[in-house]
């Protein structure tokens, strides 16, 4: 079924939408468009409200405000909720849930019913060259990998060509070195396909793979709707940079529009920050940006270390008593006690001003 794009850079646009269970608000005043083509990406602790803003694109959860439009269509406004089915939307679960009576080539076909025989066959074959698995038609779920299940679980959810696909933390039963391997193959699977597609997830390495653009959401509102490096590399809060990968806040005070004195010295970067002199803030450093210095007048004392294979993380006691993280390569071997020498490389100064919550 062919449809109209009216607006390629907004072809889902949710707009303003709160949902509330009984008094409880759990989505509130949430806003995002997802381009044509585009893979966006709700991420968050849990409890934060991602998967009950899917089920409202879904179509499975009313909306207490806003709406929510798909290729210039209304999908929901307040007191208007276009049914599921109606919808033209696939979905991916947690739960792969394959068909365990039917063949892999009748589990593909399963929502091509109304198409005629020989194109849901041609689709079908499509869809497993697609995926790299032509010659299964005939196979059981049963005999397949975890993997191939879900490659499987994709194709039966894009095969009647939706306008959308809603996917539910869909890898997060499977292992890490599978994980590794299928997410960037799903992520070219759909970018071949064209499917506009949204992904809730708790994983932050899937949605750095997959996504053009992520959510990161708290407590029912998103804080960030923002491509994965400007989130990791200009957080618009405390809560994402805290939240998105790993790092420290340092206490300083503000020196001039490019540098803050603190206790590692007078820190400078190239692009100026946006506060006043004077100001107190909260420095965010992430252990990428520090580095190991054979001459260096700023140490730390290792409080804490952690062997990750490649490298090792420490954490370091500054001598004003604030902690600081750092990776080295794992053949740099330091000890509990050890002081190491140090060094900063900061491209730019992630400040946020002091307030009741960083106390």
């Amino acid at each position: 079924m062919t449809h109209v794009i009216q607006d390629r850079h907004q072809y889902l646009l949710v707009d303003n939408i709160s949902i509330a269970y009984g008094t409880s608000t759990v989505v509130d005043q949430a806003s995002l468009t997802v381009g044509y083509g585009e893979i966006g990406c709700l991420l968050g602790p849990s409890g934060c409200g991602k998967t009950t803003l899917l089920r409202a694109i879904a179509g499975f959860a009313d909306l207490q405000n806003g709406h929510i439009q798909l290729g210039g269509r209304m999908l929901a406004q307040t007191g208007f909720t276009l049914p599921p089915e109606q919808r033209q939307i696939g979905m991916v679960f947690q739960d792969i849930a394959l068909f365990p009576h039917l063949n892999i080539a009748a589990n593909i076909a399963f929502g091509l019913q109304h198409w005629p025989r020989s194109e849901r066959s041609r689709r079908v074959d499509e869809l497993l060259e697609l995926i790299g698995m032509s010659g299964c038609q005939n196979q059981w779920p049963h005999a397949l990998s975890g993997g191939q299940q879900q490659r499987i679980a994709l194709a039966r959810a894009i095969a009647p060509r939706p306008q959308m696909l809603l996917m539910d933390e869909p890898f997060s039963g499977l292992d890490a070195m599978l994980r590794e391997a299928l997410v960037p193959e799903v992520a070219q699977i759909l970018r071949q396909e064209k499917i506009s597609t949204l992904l809730v997830t708790h994983d932050q390495t899937d949605a750095f793979v997959m996504a053009d653009k992520i959510a990161v959401m708290r407590s029912g509102q998103i804080q960030q709707w923002d491509t994965a490096y400007n989130i990791y590399h200009q957080p618009d809060n405390r809560f994402v940079a805290d939240f998105i990968g790993e790092g420290d806040f340092l206490r300083v005070t503000v020196n001039d529009e490019i540098s803050v004195q603190s206790c590692l010295g007078l820190l400078e970067a190239h692009k100026p920050h946006g506060l006043n002199v004077g100001q107190k803030a909260d420095l965010f450093i992430r252990p990428d940006d520090v580095l190991l210095a054979d001459h260096s007048p700023l140490s730390g004392r290792i409080i804490s270390r952690y062997f990750r294979g490649p490298h090792v993380f420490y954490r370091l006691l500054l001598p004003d008593n604030q902690i600081l993280s750092c990776f080295t390569p794992s053949h740099r071997n330091y000890s509990i006690g050890d002081n190491m020498l140090i060094q900063l490389d900061l491209d730019h100064l992630m400040l946020f001003p002091i307030t009741d919550e960083s106390i």
